[in-house]
């Protein structure tokens, strides 16, 4: 682990930006984006020009360690170049930004109103390719629609289970059990969620540090407490579906709790924008996004 990311991490005002979309959200990024999928013909075309996009995004001048902690990558785009660096090398070089790389395989089929994630096969071959890539920590989602308490379990006993691989590896986890923001118990299912959480927490190594991106929960700081556990290095908070300005108020009434933002980041954003325009567009957003996370 490199400790002055650790230091980063823990310390520095900011936020994450979430720019790790995959090949089931990608045709509906670049869509949103002003790309529509009669301009590409194959799946390679397709994240080809989303590394463009999100190339243009890391390299605007909006986009800097003053606001922005970290970003989130795509396996893709880890393996891709800015200006003859891989991605997370320019970002820590050129930016002084820490990255991170999405390692899960998607979800599995809805079963005790939750999804699990898939099986990751080649997680440990993930790893050393991250670490050779200077990739700091990971990110792995799952989904809860309803308060099952046995599919909550199910879903945080293999976050934990796969967060423990990850750390032997040498890298951070950002855990993300994701509760849908159309439940209709999701305040429920938030409270489950924790105290199963806490469970894991209470017999975790601390030298193993791990980080959560979390729903922005209904009940404001119910996750502020899990700071007192010496391996929780950030709490973080996904936008779910919310518009911006709805994510931006949520958020800033949760203490401690930073954005891990994607489409909230990129929702205003348009291919046929001159740079100048992409780049205030871009740097309006992340202020707010900023402000939310600082206050």
């Amino acid at each position: 682990m490199n400790e002055k990311m650790l230091e980063i991490m823990k310390n520095r005002k900011g936020f994450i930006a979430a720019l790790d979309q995959s090949g089931g959200s990608s045709s509906k990024t670049l869509k949103a984006y002003g790309i529509d999928e009669s301009e590409y013909s194959s799946d390679e075309e397709m994240f080809d020009l989303i590394h463009e996009m999100r190339k243009r995004v890391f390299t605007s001048k909006a986009f800097t360690k003053e606001h922005i902690v970290g970003a989130i990558l795509f396996e893709k785009t880890m393996l891709s170049k800015i200006d003859d660096e891989y991605t997370a090398d320019y970002l820590w070089n050129k930016k002084g930004i820490i990255s991170f790389l999405k390692v899960d395989k998607g979800l599995q089929d809805e079963a005790n109103g939750v999804k699990l994630m898939k099986d990751i096969p080649n997680l440990v071959d993930q790893l050393k390719e991250a670490n050779n890539k200077n990739v700091f920590g990971t990110k792995m989602r799952s989904v809860i629609y309803e308060p099952n308490e046995q599919g909550i379990k199910d879903i945080v006993d293999q976050q934990f289970a796969f967060a423990k691989i990850i750390c032997d590896n040498g890298l951070v986890p950002i855990i993300e059990p994701e509760v849908d923001i159309n439940s209709t118990e999701k305040d429920l299912c938030e409270k489950i969620l924790k105290a199963e959480i806490k469970k894991h927490l209470d017999n975790w190594d601390i030298n193993d540090k791990i980080m959560f991106k979390f729903t922005i929960p209904s009940t404001d700081n119910l996750y502020l407490d899990l700071y007192d556990y010496d391996c929780v290095v950030r709490v973080v908070a996904l936008s779910g579906g919310y518009d911006i300005d709805t994510a931006v108020e949520k958020l800033a009434r949760n203490n401690k709790m930073i954005a891990s933002f994607s489409r909230a980041l990129l929702q205003d954003l348009r291919v046929n924008q001159t740079q100048e325009e992409f780049d205030t567009i871009l740097n309006d957003v992340i202020v707010k996004i900023y402000e939310a996370s600082i206050s």
